[in-house]
């Protein structure tokens, strides 16, 4: 099989495709940052950026040129992004590209068609991965809307009931996409990613406590009023559909599982929640 030289991270900027940029990177594989702004950090040698936007299929053939291999991030908050995907894997096809590991995530429900469609449009490829991914550990830090309720009102609030999630540090997940997107013998199939357990909002709650010394507690509220909360933080509505259904799905245990995939494919273990918050202090 012809070795995999040159592969292009669309997302290349975000959570996973760092690491998967800097993982590539120290073992001699030439990277391809697809982004629509110029990364803020300096990229490893072997890196590059090329401008690439979703939108302008324009960007596509010099993002494409001399690639072997793919890892896709569709365009964030697009609740039916198969039609852009479908497009770019159509030019990636013509230039050659023969790979593509697609990140998704494992908790869309079933009425976001279009987040599970794209599962399917992947298989287009002569080898293919699809990572569901579980809950990112990171939800918890920066920006995101239940890391600022942490910081700054001591409360996680979801419509997830009791429900258990298999919590996943972004790291682990990109550890797994580095692999998939340049090993010999291919298996093109789909993967559950999971952390190494499966944790109630409580458990999460009272980890960052001890950790973090912060008086967090869960308060768990109905799907409407879930809805009002992100709506409020600024999603669009079809994502908040899609997020809050997770939520439902989560409380009747459907996200109560642990996978082995992290340890199987990179040969180390994956990150215990407790690990992830021991090392990520806390934003003041």
């Amino acid at each position: 099989m012809t070795e995999i030289r040159t592969v292009l991270l669309t997302g290349g900027t975000g959570q996973t495709g760092r690491v998967v940029t800097d993982v590539l990177s120290g073992r001699g594989v030439r990277v391809v940052v697809a982004s629509r702004s110029v990364p803020k950090e300096e990229l490893p040698s072997g890196a590059r950026h090329v401008p690439f936007d979703w939108a302008d299929p324009g960007t596509y053939d010099e993002a494409l040129r001399g690639v072997d291999s793919v890892y896709l991030l569709p365009p964030p908050l697009d609740v039916d992004p198969v039609g852009v995907v479908e497009k770019f894997l159509g030019a990636a096809l013509a230039a050659g590209v023969r790979r593509a590991v697609l990140l998704n995530s494992c908790s869309f429900p079933m009425t976001a068609r279009g987040l599970h469609a794209v599962r399917l449009t992947v298989q287009q490829m002569p080898e293919w991965s699809v990572l569901l991914a579980s809950g990112f550990m990171q939800n918890f830090l920066g920006a995101h809307p239940t890391a600022v309720a942490v910081r700054e009102r001591h409360e996680i609030v979801t419509a997830a009931g009791d429900g258990r999630i298999g919590w996943v540090d972004a790291a682990d997940v990109a550890a797994v996409a580095a692999e998939l997107l340049v090993r010999d013998g291919h298996d093109s199939r789909e993967h559950v990613i999971t952390g190494p357990q499966a944790l109630s909002y409580d458990d999460i709650a009272a980890t960052i406590a001890a950790e973090w010394g912060l008086p967090v507690r869960y308060r768990p509220v109905t799907a409407t009023e879930r809805a009002a909360q992100l709506t409020g933080a600024g999603f669009p509505r079809p994502f908040v559909d899609a997020l809050v259904w997770s939520d439902v799905l989560t409380a009747n245990d459907a996200e109560d599982r642990v996978t082995r995939e992290v340890p199987r494919i990179t040969g180390r273990d994956a990150t215990s929640f407790t690990e992830f918050v021991r090392h990520h202090p806390p934003e003041r």
